[in-house]
């Protein structure tokens, strides 16, 4: 049967549920990414049901993610949101692990004292410099991740003469011997500035990702990073443990 004609009928299961399920096998099976969903007023016309119905069902796969919508244009159809674990890796590396073409724009690269915050992050002093490059990480040829990145320079000279389109961690460890093997990361949520949203191609006040993050080598801090992640095409996965079992002894009788 045409799932877009079926039609709702009364029963156990709720009509925004039966309406959901006709949304998903569109979703899965006919429509692209990007592509409009009948409007409000067909679905209702089509499945015989109420606009309070045809807005349930829909708000649930917008709240999910597998739908968004465009004011004054419709509701359209998601990509799938890139999955990654938060673990100690390069974005290159992350990507291609998971099946994903990774690509890089780099937007900035420059040698120069940095901030305050940036000098006691990677505990410089006021006269050393760091390398900040600044770079938009795509997959499969989507936007996915604005990356502001400070790099110490002592560590790495002539860095920034490198192609910097790939995994810095690579380029650090085969070519300078400086093996990221630490890191502290905190994860935040903002919503997209008109800079920003221009960059990753999303709407301003879109919600972002953001991670940050000072990774260490050999317990030296090297790289200082802020990831602004695109909400609506990325998320993140943690396997998080009771802190009464970490280290417990198992008990024999």
């Amino acid at each position: 049967m045409d799932e877009r004609r079926r039609v709702v009928a009364d029963g156990p299961v709720p009509k925004h549920l039966q309406l959901r399920q006709i949304l998903e096998a569109m979703i899965t099976g006919e429509l692209r990414p990007d592509a409009p969903i009948p409007s409000e007023r067909e679905l209702m016309a089509a499945h015989h049901v109420s606009r309070m119905t045809v807005r349930e069902a829909i708000g649930q796969l917008v709240t999910e993610g597998r739908l968004y919508r465009v004011r004054g244009k419709g509701t359209f159809v998601a990509a799938p949101r890139v999955d990654s674990m938060l673990e100690l890796t390069s974005f290159t590396e992350d990507m291609r692990r998971r099946g994903h073409a990774p690509s890089t724009v780099v937007l900035r690269s420059v040698e120069l004292v940095p901030p305050v915050a940036i000098r006691q992050a990677l505990e410089l002093t006021a006269s050393q410099t760091a390398y900040r490059i600044e770079r938009l990480r795509i997959a499969d040829g989507i936007p996915m991740a604005l990356e502001n990145g400070w790099y110490a320079a002592e560590p790495a000279p002539g860095l920034l003469d490198r192609d910097l389109g790939g995994s810095l961690y690579s380029i650090l460890a085969r070519s300078y011997g400086v093996v990221i093997d630490g890191a502290k990361q905190t994860l935040r949520s903002e919503i997209a500035d008109a800079q920003t949203a221009r960059i990753l191609g999303v709407a301003a006040g879109s919600p972002l990702l953001v991670l940050d993050r000072t990774s260490t080598a050999s317990g030296r801090p090297v790289e200082q990073i802020t990831s602004w992640y695109r909400g609506d095409r990325y998320q993140v996965h943690i396997d998080l443990a009771r802190a009464s079992d970490a280290g417990r002894v198992p008990w024999h009788r």
